[in-house]
């Protein structure tokens, strides 16, 4: 018999088979698509590494999770840094002295630190009501409406004042002349792709592609001791107590004939006028050279049933109706539930490998079958 029937081939799936494997248990991992990996999948187009899925730059400050990936597929140097295309006017992101420079020339930390408490000041609300105020007591109005308000709304698929304060509680502000979006020591991707670094991962381990768990659930389940799984926790239930709101993502893909087409790997678009958000240039992931290059199209949407859901809308409603869910995964013996869609949470990569690694600790692994086996 299985030990460990795991449901989903993306991170949170590979890495807790991985290591359940390596402890001496038997997995079976079932994913529903037709590749492994997930949304960081990546598959080769005319010599360009393209994520299909979207942008998936690995970053962490734990050197265990660095470690631990970089034991399947050697991680390049990419470091993110985009920029912001405001109706033809380019802004670095995060907000830091090369946009103030842009925006109000001025040069050193203390002018743009003056020049920003002046802009909030003037815009300043006691208990901000919504995100557009929380957003105006942060950075003010300029930034907010050439860089936050028209792309938040796109993203979003809804007026930033009737989205709550808490979704923007901070912004990332720099008084240094620094383009690095993200702060962690470790950051990259893998030479060969998401898809090949989880393919190393569940080499030697049994995986069944185009198989949807939960079309035949009761089946599945009488194969192994106990089931990992990782996919949308209100699918899992069959919608019981109501569906769960997300937000999804379509893509428009062009290969042009040109070496370098906008510059930088993403660049945002925060105006309303603009439809897609944003615009990925994959080549500039790994530093290709191709005379050609390929680029996505990002448009946001409102989730159905069918899509893929991207990210979960962490309101107070669809937050309460999870609590609910969560309530009916702990009454499970023989399940257990992780990953972004099995927690109705957004995580970072090196968020799932690390929930994923302390998942699959051997007491863990042996607490997990003991109680199933109380059945």
């Amino acid at each position: 018999m299985i030990d460990f029937l795991v449901v989903g081939a993306g991170l949170y799936g590979a890495v807790f088979a991985r290591r359940a494997t390596q402890a001496g248990y038997r997995c079976l991992v079932l994913e529903k698509r037709s590749h492994l990996a997930g949304n960081c999948h990546t598959q080769k187009q005319e010599g360009i590494l393209v994520h299909a899925y979207g942008p998936h730059i690995f970053h962490t400050g734990n050197r265990d999770v660095w470690d631990f990936v970089n034991r399947f597929d050697v991680f390049n140097n990419f470091r993110n840094a985009p920029i912001a295309n405001y109706k033809g006017e380019i802004y670095n992101l995060p907000f830091n002295m090369n946009t103030f420079n842009k925006l109000w020339g001025v040069v050193s930390p203390q002018e743009a630190q003056a020049k920003l408490n002046q802009q909030r000041e003037a815009v300043y609300k006691d208990n901000p009501q919504n995100l557009e105020e929380q957003a105006l007591n942060l950075v003010g109005r300029e930034i907010y409406e050439k860089l936050i308000k028209g792309y938040t709304e796109k993203q979003w698929g809804r007026s930033c004042t009737e989205l709550p304060a808490f979704i923007i509680r901070r912004l990332p502000l720099r008084f240094l002349y620094d383009n690095r979006y993200f702060d962690d020591p470790f950051e990259g991707i893998p030479e060969k792709g998401y898809t090949k670094l989880v393919e190393r991962m569940l080499e030697g381990i049994e995986v069944e592609l185009n198989t949807d768990y939960l079309l035949n659930c009761d089946y599945f389940d009488n194969l192994a001791r106990c089931v990992v799984y990782t996919g949308a926790v209100d699918a899992f239930f069959q919608y019981q107590l109501g569906k769960l709101k997300y937000r999804s993502l379509r893509f428009e893909q062009e290969t042009l004939m040109v070496e370098n087409f906008q510059g930088n790997a993403v660049v945002n678009y925060t105006d309303m006028e603009t439809p897609y958000t944003r615009i990925i240039e994959h080549k500039h992931f790994s530093f290709a050279v191709q005379p050609h290059t390929i680029i996505s199209r990002e448009y946001s949407l409102e989730w159905r049933e069918g899509q893929e859901p991207y990210y979960p809308v962490n309101d107070e409603s669809n937050n309460a109706l999870y609590q609910l869910y969560r309530d009916m995964t702990e009454g499970s013996k023989k399940h257990w539930f992780g990953g972004r869609l099995a927690t109705y949470q957004y995580l970072d990569m090196d968020q799932v490998v690390l929930a994923a690694i302390n998942a699959s600790e051997p007491e863990h692994l042996a607490g997990m079958l003991l109680k199933a086996s109380s059945l």
